[in-house]
């Protein structure tokens, strides 16, 4: 193939891409830079390159950013004979995502994960390159599953290249290769070759300043001149001077010669440029009733700006651009119109909507009903975005206000439950605007203050949520008494920073005073006379509420309904010092979120997970959904402070990692209102330094943390459980004595009332660190048994080292090994270094030289969190791809991962997994 002028290094890395493909491998690859800087150039090389593999192809458009999964079917359609190869429950989701069943909205990821079973199947016969152009354009469902698909491609043999001007937050981490402007000895290369004529210098020299490099503006710029223009020695007239974004100054050349053609070409143009889908038969059907004939092609296809074959192809999206952006608004309405008139009501309704949408001159119930409509089925298809796009032009379209005010309210709720926040507040005021019932008017409120929550998660949300609560109470009492929940739920985050009104006892009191519900006490009406007795009355009086809320969770309940209350369920069982139900219902959590696809929900869900995770010591487990809430917070711009980040930071004893995390969360968090961060965030603190046995620093944490409160006596839900138990640690081994006894009876206030084996097992250790002689030996012995029978492994194996200590000071060095190397080898084992070194060194000082890891566990031939993870899985008996969907892979790359466990572990079968993995956390 053909050199690209000045572009070597950027097709070694083409190159270098193709190659791994080949290899076996996948890779991934943002090819980003301005417009008409040479990213399709190069995106063509490498299709050109890719010889042995296959190539699929997806560009995004503009104009067909409204349409769900629309770029995503581009990609896949070539591949939809093997979705039988599928499991059935992603298969369905891909056929209901692209409209061929219909079913409930399917789950994102689902989509996500069928679309990488499709990928792997093609490459499975050979391998595959996928290259998805302009994604800046491509509609958002589209761009949340590929880019998820970008993170989760592993041994699959696929490329999958982004070309992207400025790529949206989707993308951000991958590899990315920055196309910028030719040199200039090769931009006088470029110019050069695509003359047919002499070239005044002078001329040159201003057509190279002017395109700064941009190989299509250096190919643009000379057109349409004349020959003196060009040769004549007098420059480049005033008048065409071009403006000075390069940008422009290729529109403006691409706009002359547009400008140029004959009307029945324009007409035509506009007819592609205004159809996103590339249809010739389309196109020719709508040109034929505007009576253009089939000719009218010749002269664009002649100055190189369309190409009409399988598809019709422009040039460069600039042309596309120009051509509908130049033509008068009443010529681009006649367009839409007769595209309208020859799409298939039946087959494609949506783009007939969308077609006649755009037609429409003045508002149009007709119009904006069956807008309506196809927001209907886009959303059942899993596309709020363009289900909300929809609403939106239906409300521009609405003539009756009542009915376009409801629509606003509708568009305003769709775009928030889609993650698109920025728009809410116009289309709430667009509500208001118009007469809205009470029902209505509450509704508003309550949109606008759980706007106020998912993004700042603090600060003015629980007063607004309080407000809207009190609104609600005459007339859906039932929605008043969801709405207090929420604003307990928005001040138990906001904590400190809240707004004056909107502190947790503040809102605790308002809903003390909630109207009772009608009927039996559903699980929000427990958790919510439960949280509200615990703020006003004590601990021991919500807890029986909050337990019969657990027990009854789940029973009768929508999914849906599950997912509205599960984080203020995991809160309550946390609080409850409930770890079995606090792992099943952290774990449904993010399946429901997952289910849901919802995006906004989805990080909470992870988080919760997570911190579950750190406390029974898998650590490789919780960094994997770490690392995915990250790229769920990037995709959708939410703001969410890294809660489980910073704990998982904290046990594996990384202090700087530790002290960026906490930096980087104060302004934010300050700013935007979320105190509960500042306390996880002292949490961690301490938890930190307790593992490197920096008491007084962790004593000082501690403290902190516990501070969250405005009210000193109030037990409050969630880490003050956490800190309280890190402060009696750190007091205790600070010498402060009294800081320790009164904070162990702040603890057994709870634990008395709670009587879990966990809550028992954390209030044994802190009354052994609080007591001496037998008394303090009896209290680890039963932190030990109690803690034995849980979840919280963690917690355990810190009691055998807090048991250990205690021996070894008391010099019984033989006693004090035994559990200082049990403690050891399950924090080891955990991947919580500060404390296993803390064992190790209290080891050494019992005389015995700490243990070294055996050779199977050597640096060279550890596993990986991801293989100790995949390894975990199939132990327990899970398929390759029951482990593919459960961790967002191919069982392609499921395989490659136990293939390379196999041989670090020197096993030959799943059934030796057993025996091999205990050291990984087993």
């Amino acid at each position: 193939m053909t050199e690209l002028t000045g572009r070597r290094s950027e097709c070694d890395v083409l190159d270098q891409l193709v190659a791994a493909v080949r290899a076996g491998e996948s890779r991934t690859l943002l090819v980003r830079g301005e417009a008409g800087v040479g990213k399709t150039a190069l995106l063509e090389y490498l299709a050109g390159r890719a010889s042995g593999c296959q190539v699929r192809r997806a560009v995004g458009i503009q104009s067909e950013m409204e349409l769900a999964f629309a770029a995503l079917h581009q990609l896949c359609a070539p591949m939809l004979d093997r979705l039988d190869s599928l499991p059935a429950p992603q298969r369905d989701a891909l056929r209901t995502a692209f409209g061929l069943r219909a079913g409930p909205a399917p789950d994102r990821f689902a989509v996500g994960l069928a679309a990488l079973g499709l990928l792997s199947e093609t490459a499975g016969e050979r391998p595959l390159v996928c290259i998805v152009d302009d994604q800046q354009w491509l509609d958002r469902a589209s761009a949340q599953v590929l880019a998820i698909l970008a993170r989760r491609l592993g041994a699959e043999s696929v490329g999958l290249v982004f070309g992207a001007r400025v790529p949206t937050a989707d993308l951000a981490g991958l590899p990315e290769l920055p196309v910028e402007g030719l040199p200039e000895d090769d931009a006088r290369a470029l110019l050069e070759s695509a003359l047919t004529g002499p070239l005044d210098a002078p001329v040159r020299d201003q057509i190279i300043a002017e395109a700064h490099g941009n190989p299509l503006a250096l190919l643009e710029l000379p057109r349409g001149r004349t020959a003196a223009e060009l040769a004549g020695g007098f420059g480049l007239p005033a008048a065409a001077t071009v403006p000075s974004s390069t940008a422009s100054s290729i529109e403006e050349s691409f706009r002359r010669r547009v400008g140029v053609l004959p009307a029945p070409t324009r007409q035509l143009l506009l007819l592609a440029a205004a159809d996103p889908t590339g249809d010739p038969e389309l196109v020719w059907r709508a040109a034929a009733r505007l009576r253009v004939e089939a000719d009218a092609a010749g002269p664009a296809i002649e100055a190189g700006l369309v190409e009409f074959g399988i598809r019709v192809r422009f040039r460069h999206p600039l042309v596309r651009s120009v051509v509908y952006q130049s033509a008068p608004v009443p010529m681009r309405q006649t367009a839409h119109r007769t595209l309208a008139e020859v799409t298939d009501r039946e087959l494609d309704p949506d783009r007939r909507a969308w077609h006649r949408a755009h037609a429409a001159s003045e508002p149009d119930e007709d119009v904006a009903g069956e807008l309506e409509r196809s927001a209907g089925r886009a959303q059942a298809r899993g596309g709020l975005a363009a289900a909300a796009a929809f609403l939106e032009r239906g409300v521009m379209l609405t003539p009756d206000p009542a009915r376009r005010a409801g629509r606003a309210l509708a568009a305003a709720n769709t775009k928030f439950q889609a993650g698109a926040f920025d728009a809410v507040p116009d289309l709430l005021a667009a509500a208001e605007a118009g007469p809205l019932s009470e029902f209505e008017q509450a509704r508003a409120d309550l949109l606008r203050a759980q706007l106020a929550f998912v993004t700042n998660r603090g600060g003015d949300a629980p007063l607004l949520l309080t407000r809207a609560a009190r609104r609600l109470e005459p007339i859906d009492a039932g929605l008043a008494r969801a709405t207090y929940l929420d604003a307990l739920t928005a001040s138990t985050l906001a904590g400190r920073l809240a707004t004056p009104g909107g502190h947790t006892l503040e809102v605790a009191r308002a809903a003390r005073a909630a109207p009772k519900p009608p009927d039996d006490p559903r699980v929000p009406d427990l958790l919510l006379d439960g949280l509200a007795a615990n703020f006003n009355e004590g601990y021991g009086a919500g807890v029986p509420f909050l337990r019969q809320a657990l027990t009854s969770f789940g029973i009768g309940t929508s999914p849906e309904e599950e997912l509205r209350w599960l984080w203020l369920t995991t809160l309550a069982a946390l609080h409850l010092w409930d770890d079995e139900r606090w792992d099943v219902l952290s774990g449904r959590y993010v399946e429901l979120a997952r289910r849901a696809g919802a995006l906004s929900e989805l990080p909470l869900a992870l988080s919760t997970r997570s911190m579950m995770l750190l406390f029974a010591g898998d650590l490789a487990t919780a960094t994997d959904l770490t690392d995915e809430g990250r790229a769920v917070i990037d995709a959708t711009g939410s703001q969410f402070a890294p809660y489980a980040a910073m704990g998982l930071a904290a046990l594996q004893g990384r202090p700087a990692t530790v002290s960026a995390l906490i930096e980087s969360t104060a302004g934010d968090v300050a700013e935007r209102g979320e105190g509960i961060a500042i306390s996880v965030a002292q949490w961690a603190n301490a938890l930190l330094h307790n593992g490197l046995g920096r008491y007084p620093e962790a004593m000082s944490a501690a403290q902190q943390a516990l501070h969250l409160q405005e009210y000193p006596d109030m037990h409050y839900p969630g880490i003050a459980n956490w800190a309280a138990a890190e402060l009696v640690e750190a007091a205790a081994r600070s010498g402060a004595t009294g800081t320790a006894e009164g904070t162990y009876r702040w603890i057994a206030a709870m634990t008395s009332a709670s009587g879990t084996d966990w809550a028992l097992g954390v209030e044994a250790r802190a009354r052994a660190l609080v007591t001496e002689g037998k008394a303090a030996e009896a209290a680890y012995e039963d932190s030990i048994t109690h803690l034995g029978r849980t979840r919280v492994r963690a917690e355990l194996a810190r009691a055998h080292l807090l048991y250990g200590e205690w021996l070894r000071r008391q010099r019984r060095r033989t006693e004090a090994r035994e559990q200082l190397r049990t403690a050891q080898d399950m924090l080891e084992a955990m991947g919580m270094a500060a404390f296993a070194e803390r064992a190790g060194r209290e080891l050494r000082a019992t005389g015995e030289t700490a243990r070294k890891r055996t050779a199977t566990a050597a640096a060279s031939r550890e596993l990986t969190a991801h293989e100790a993870q995949i390894a975990r899985l199939a132990r327990d008996g899970l398929s390759n791809p029951e482990i593919g969907a459960r961790l967002f892979l191919s069982p392609r790359t499921v395989q490659h991962h136990l293939g390379n466990v196999f041989a670090k572990l020197d096993i030959t079968s799943r059934s030796q997994l057993g025996h091999a993995l205990p050291q990984y956390g087993g």
